[in-house]
């Protein structure tokens, strides 16, 4: 099996699992205890907070260990929204921020806040003029991503940050896909990340608040890590977490130099292996080990099955993956297809054997699944009607894409250069995958209408 999903979960460093099991016998007391075992626990802990500062780049007292990088994110979310309550309640956060964020974002619209979601471009990347445009004098905090996770684009943090410095806004960067790599430039002033996802243990977050921020914790409050992270440190998990995080930088500027290579194999092959591809992301300002692709015609889900079988572990933003039946917020907001998404992560230490094997059995699996799904249409399914003057109806409505994108492909040539295709459909992926497919296929895309069954979505054919 080849495990190509690290930005979900990178696996166990083997330095991570030493330090694990080292600590495990000094590390269990309680570190706020005078006695000796409480020394013990006190000094790892301590120690595990200096590391932590140094490869973070700030100080040790600004560094509290949470229970994972989704709570660094609530809380410094949400106390450093509480600490500038008097300044105001608007909160900035971009339109492919980790779901985390969003989730918090939410919390802080229902409880009267505001928010402004600042949009990407089709490559992922905010615009830092537009960003800034965003601030305002009721301004609390802004958030920004250092690098995507679903497409591994890098965002503009050093310039944000100034930005938002000079007016005064302090900035969370979640930095969960990028610390393992090196450590966030820029005057941010507050910033988030997850073990996890370096190669150290699950259940370890980090949460950086610089001395000068104005923060309030928020629920209740203990003595532990500053009152920013009530309960009992998992002191041998912390460790372990700290301990991988220096191994994984000291093999970073090597093995990001390999990882690009192989990331940019797959990116220039794939297009030339498999027809009606899409590759997503910024190909320069990119993380080293992420690629991510989209298949016309192809069920996202299908084809993670099928490449599971074949021996690879891969993930999905696609609209089709059953834990959401809604494209993925990410590709949503770049406006690029999402039907057929694969994600390829690649952690440190994978073989080029292995991305070789995957891009021989790649196009057998995408095809495999597109002549599943461009089967002849059984009773029930999407039927042309002539509409007159060159118009056609598909009627897809109940189909989940890509079949109202099938639909569409099968009929355009069925109209004269000029008419028009109306595709009825009431999955919320259309909206999305439809004008992606006419910008692929060089047919022109005039809009959506509404209709009585779920929406129309009107093409031209240009060629």
């Amino acid at each position: 099996m080849a495990y190509f999903d690290a930005a979900s979960s990178a696996p166990l460093h083997p330095v991570a699992r030493q330090a694990l099991l080292a600590s495990l016998d000094e590390g269990w007391a309680d570190p706020a205890r005078l006695y000796r075992e409480g020394r013990r626990a006190r000094m790892l802990l301590d120690a595990a907070r200096e590391a932590a500062a140094e490869a973070v780049g700030c100080r040790a007292d600004e560094v509290v260990f949470t229970p994972s990088g989704t709570r660094a994110v609530h809380s410094g979310i949400a106390g450093a929204l509480a600490g500038r309550r008097r300044v105001g309640r608007h909160l900035i956060v971009s339109a492919v921020e980790h779901s985390s964020v969003l989730h918090a974002a939410e919390v802080h619209r229902a409880d009267g806040g505001s928010v402004s979601e600042v949009a990407v471009d089709r490559r992922g990347a905010v615009s830092a003029a537009s960003y800034v445009g965003t601030l305002r004098p009721d301004t609390a905090l802004a958030c920004l991503q250092s690098a995507n996770h679903e497409v591994g684009t890098a965002q503009p943090v050093t310039e944000v940050a100034g930005a938002c410095r000079e007016a005064g806004v302090p900035l969370l960067v979640d930095a969960a896909q990028s610390l393992g790599w090196g450590p966030v430039e820029g005057d941010w002033s507050l910033l988030t990340a997850s073990a996890h996802k370096w190669g150290g243990p699950p259940g370890v977050g980090l949460l950086v608040v610089r001395k000068g921020v104005r923060f309030a914790p928020q629920g209740p409050v203990d003595e532990r890590e500053s009152g920013r992270a009530a309960g009992f440190e998992n002191i041998p998990a912390v460790v372990a977490a700290v301990a991988s995080l220096r191994a994984v930088r000291a093999e970073a500027a090597g093995e990001a130099a390999r990882l690009r290579e192989l990331t940019e194999r797959i990116r220039a092959r794939v297009p030339r292996l498999v027809p009606d591809v899409e590759v997503v992301g910024d190909p320069e300002r990119r993380l080293p080990g992420i690629v991510t692709f989209s298949c016309l015609y192809v069920d996202g889900e299908a084809l993670l099955h099928e490449l599971d079988r074949a021996g690879f572990s891969v993930s999905s933003g696609s609209s089709c993956t059953s834990s959401t039946l809604t494209p993925s917020h990410v590709l949503r907001a770049m406006g690029v297809l999402s039907e057929g998404n694969i994600r390829v992560s690649l952690p440190p230490g994978t073989p080029a054997e292995d991305v070789e094997l995957f891009l021989s059995v790649l196009p057998g699996a995408v095809a495999g699944v597109r002549e599943k799904l461009g089967a002849p249409v059984s009773a029930g399914g999407a039927v042309p009607v002539d509409e007159g003057d060159g118009a056609l109806v598909v009627d897809a409505v109940g189909r989940r894409c890509p079949i109202p994108v099938i639909e569409l492909a099968k009929v355009i040539g069925d109209v004269p250069v000029g008419g028009t295709v109306r595709v009825l459909a009431d999955d919320e992926a259309a909206r999305l995958d439809i004008p992606a497919w006419c910008e692929m296929r060089g047919q022109e895309y005039l809009g959506e209408e509404p209709a009585d069954r779920g929406s129309a979505y009107v093409v031209r054919r240009v060629s």
